[in-house]
Parts: C-alpha cells; structure tokens; sequence
C-alpha cells in the first residue's frame, strides 16, 4: 500500500527524534511492503525565522493533501517574547483546526520494564498503570472570547470558555469508541458544581452514554480527579474532559508513567487524517545533542498506522519492538537506570528498527 505523510520536523529536537521515526517507518514499509512517501513541512520557530509565520499556507496545504501528519516538536525560549498571536503554537493550533482533529488520545501506559522510573509508590502501581486520557482540543477557552479591557480595579483579561452540544457529542464519541477496544470504562472530568459550561458537558456525556449500552460511564470533578491520578491510576481505563482540563491532566498521566519522552499521542478528527506527535516539547537546551529520547516519535509514528492507516499488525510490531528494546536494559537518558545500558538519540532509533527484523 502507499501513503503519503506529511514530516513536520519542528524545533529543538523535533528533527532529530523525527529522523529516527522516519528510519523505522522505512523498516516497517521495507518488512510489509508499503511506500511511504514523506513531504517535509517548515512549522513553528524554524517557519518564523524563515518565511515569517509559523505555518505558512504552501505548508499547510502538503498537509492538508496528506494522508497522515508526523509532528517533531515545536516551540521554544527563543519565540517567547512574540506576541501570543505569533508564536511557534499557534501553527499548531491553525493546523489542528484546519483539520478539524477536535479528539486528542493520548495512551499513558507504564511499562514494567520502567517501573523503577515511577514516582509513585509500588503499592499505589499495583499491577501497572495502563490509562487513555481523550481530551476535545479544539473548543472550550483555548479558542473562546479573549481580550482585555478597563475595569474599576485597573486592567483586566478574559478567556471565555464555551462548548456546544455538538462539539461534547463528537468528543464523547470518540471516548466510548476508545473505550470499546479497551476496558469499556469512560471517566467524565467536569467541574459541574461550579461551571455551566460543565453541566451542559456533563448532560451531553450522559445522553451519548445511552448509545453505548456496553460501556460504563461515571462522572469525576476535575480537582478529585487531579488527586485520584496519583492516589489510585488503576481505577482509570479512559478519561474525558475539556481542551483546559485535558492539558493539565494529561500532562499528569504521563508523569506517572516514568518519562514523558515516551509517549505518544494523536489528534484525530471525522476524516482518518490525525496529527501524530510525542507529548514533549521542544526540549532546546538539548537539541543535538544526541540525548534525546526517539521513542515517543517512534511510536506515535505506530499510532499513526493503527488510527490513520488501519495496520494493526504493523503498529503492534513497533510497539513490541518498543517492548524489547527496554527489556534489554536499553536506556536513553532520561529513563536511565542502575545496571542499564546508556545510548543515544540515534543509536535508540536504530536499535528498535534492527529489532523490527
């Protein structure tokens, strides 16, 4: 089969945790006999600094005639003194909204062989941590009324967060469908005590709910559920919740997995084009340095596979490859350990492809 991926490099160590997706790809193309044809797209600082935007609309349009979107990294200190309106994330946020990928999943899991990594107590981990958190990403305060103004106490800001029926439908949707094809558990994060915005969430979820008779449905305020993530993981199979509180919480889920560098994620929409890309930044301060951790690339590279292509098996093998590779007693830096072996950026890149054979 053929695809055509658009390669979104980025800042920092986007290009060099790309490379090293892009190496495994080939392997996985080479094994199943697929082409991928990948188009190199400029967004974000590097976009700035040479065309003057952080995605220019000839780049915006490779992706939009692309099968797939492959996403480095992007951002960094260099950009944060442009006005917000100008900065390297909001050619992000244009990409996401032009593609209408309004569903971020992003799988936490833990693997045993990076138990040691966990802050969390071993009792508290039990018998792993294996969670989804589906945050809606293209609504709520984000992309709400936003200004400034004179009030009687000096100057004011606001950002107005606002949801429609529509949009919480779609999301929730999306929550039991990912259920379906893992515990058939779905965690509702509102604050429904407090916020209109949440109890109009919170109805719209319940409603959707009757339409998946196989799936559990259950409701958690977005304060205790912050607390849960640490005090008791395993209870959670897929989690829900606004642009905000998804932010903030799976940013949390990932923490407690050992290392952010190993996770991925997707941006997905109505269409089967979804935007793949790790949950780190752009991490400057250690831009090729050969230190960087390829993996969560390298798999969101196989989410890519599963969610926009339909290769389950293909993505499996990256993923086992993952497995193995860790088994071995194979870290990058930042998951480093005692008694492991230390390699960097491209020699992890390689490992895993050489073990795909």
């Amino acid at each position: 089969m053929n695809f055509h991926i658009a390669v979104i490099p980025g800042d920092g160590i986007g290009p060099e945790i790309m490379d090293q997706a892009l190496l495994v790809l080939k392997e996985i193309g080479s094994i199943y006999h697929h082409e991928f044809r990948f188009s190199e797209v400029m967004m974000g600082g590097c976009a700035i600094d040479k065309k003057g935007e952080a995605l220019p609309q000839e780049d915006l349009t490779i992706c939009l005639k692309s099968d797939a979107v492959l996403l480095g990294a992007v951002g960094g200190e260099k950009w944060d003194h442009l006005p917000g309106d100008q900065r390297p994330e909001r050619g992000l946020l244009r990409l996401r909204k032009e593609l209408g990928s309004y569903a971020n999943i992003r799988p936490a899991v833990l693997y045993k062989e990076l138990k040691d990594a966990c802050p969390l107590k071993s009792e508290i981990i039990g018998e792993g941590i294996d969670l989804c958190v589906v945050r809606e990403l293209t609504g709520g305060i984000y992309f709400g009324e936003k200004g400034r103004r004179r009030g009687t106490m000096g100057e004011q800001a606001y950002d107005i967060e606002i949801y429609s029926e529509t949009e919480i439908e779609s999301i929730a949707r999306t929550a039991f469908e990912v259920a379906r094809k893992r515990n058939k558990k779905v965690t509702s994060i509102d604050k429904a005590n407090v916020l209109e915005s949440s109890r109009l969430w919170r109805s719209v979820m319940e409603k959707v709910a009757g339409e998946y008779d196989d799936v559990v449905l259950n409701h958690m305020y977005i304060d205790n559920a912050a607390m849960q993530l640490i005090k008791n993981p395993s209870q959670f199979d897929v989690i829900v919740t606004t642009n905000m509180f998804g932010d903030i919480l799976s940013d949390e889920a990932s923490m407690i997995t050992g290392s952010i560098g190993i996770l991925p994620s997707a941006s997905l929409g109505e269409g089967k084009i979804g935007i793949y890309e790790p949950i780190h930044g752009s991490a400057p301060d250690i831009a090729g340095l050969d230190l960087a951790n390829p993996i969560g690339m390298i798999l969101s590279a196989a989410m890519m596979l599963r969610y926009s292509f339909d290769l389950e098996s293909e993505a499996k093998s990256i993923e086992n490859a993952v497995v193995n590779i860790l088994g071995k007693n194979i870290r990058t830096r930042d998951i480093m350990g005692e008694g492991m072996h230390l390699v960097g950026t491209k020699e992890m890149g390689k490992l895993i492809a050489d073990e795909l054979r």
